[in-house]
């Protein structure tokens, strides 16, 4: 189930792609603001799947107590502007780049990037490779970032979060950090915001509409990332914890990949329920896609000194 929703970067030319037929792109959301990091006192919260709704591979279960020391978390995933802020101060060129393609999901594909396509991931044949696709260019050739300013950077491998972090100052959340922090403070709930996925038909998310992976039923067939800031916070004032873009931790998946959390635009209950809260999945760091970013973190700060008063004698 993996590769549906994390393609991974292939091993020697041509492997895993197949011919695909291409579809047109659809419209873009604008844009919104981006909010600082938001302090979270830890402590012991129950992590793991309490509904028995995951895949037995992604090894969510048993739920069991796990401590998380105070920390610092964005309450967005970084975007567009905020990386593009890094690339100009260190001229860091991403995995994406410097391997010359990223994968782009076919409905996404820039009209111009047709000639560019190099295959299909085999498994999942939605999962176009692209040459010159990257987080300048997230449709492959042609597209840009033009409205798109804050919606969250994609295209991006865990060496590149990695390398945003360290010029920032920051980290990569752990995944105990991750899901404590997507859970809101709310003990055992299946979504940052509780049980139901649209309570009072209200939408909290950006997930798939539609029947994946031939059409999309929202409005005027768009679907992809949106703003960084749509959609309600959760009970700690963190947004998208759940869709959009599937984020970077720090943890390990077994001896070559990393652990990615929250789930994407591309996911749905009819193939893919990653959007809960105790999902999870992973990808090799090197790889990248046209919906998989990252947020930052950073220890607690150290607590200022009480101030005292002197007694005059």
């Amino acid at each position: 189930m993996s590769a549906c929703c994390t393609p991974g970067r292939p091993r020697g030319a041509g492997t895993g792609f197949a011919p695909v037929d291409l579809l047109p792109v659809p419209a873009i959301r604008p844009p919104a603001a981006h909010p600082p990091l938001v302090e979270l006192p830890g402590g012991t919260f129950r992590m793991g799947d309490a509904f028995d709704e995951g895949y037995r591979a992604d090894r969510e279960g048993p739920v069991r107590e796990v401590e998380v020391a105070p920390f610092a978390l964005s309450a967005t995933a970084v975007t567009n502007d905020e990386y593009a802020a890094f690339v100009s101060a260190t001229g860091h060129r991403t995995d994406a780049e410097r391997f010359g393609s990223s994968f782009v999901f076919h409905l996404r594909l820039h009209p111009d990037a047709h000639r560019h396509v190099l295959g299909t991931v085999q498994q999942a044949p939605w999962w176009l490779g692209v040459e010159g696709a990257s987080w300048r260019a997230p449709e492959g050739p042609g597209s840009d970032l033009d409205g798109r300013g804050d919606h969250p950077v994609t295209h991006v491998s865990h060496h590149d979060a990695l390398a945003y972090c360290a010029w920032a100052g920051l980290r990569l959340p752990t995944e105990a950090e991750w899901e404590y922090a997507a859970r809101g403070g709310l003990a055992g709930a299946r979504y940052p915001w509780g049980d139901d996925l649209t309570p009072d038909g209200r939408e909290m998310c950006n997930t798939w509409q539609g029947t994946f992976p031939h059409r999309s039923d929202r409005p005027g067939g768009a679907t992809g990332t949106v703003p960084v800031t749509a959609y309600e916070p959760n009970g700690y004032g963190l947004l998208n914890m759940a869709g959009n873009v599937w984020e970077w931790t720090a943890d390990a998946w077994g001896p070559a990949e990393r652990v990615i959390r929250g789930g994407s635009y591309l996911c749905h209950a009819s193939y893919c329920n990653r959007y809960r809260v105790a999902a999870r999945s992973h990808n090799t760091p090197d790889s990248s896609t046209a919906h998989g970013g990252f947020r930052c973190a950073r220890d607690a700060r150290p607590a200022a000194p009480t101030p005292t008063t002197e007694v005059p004698v």
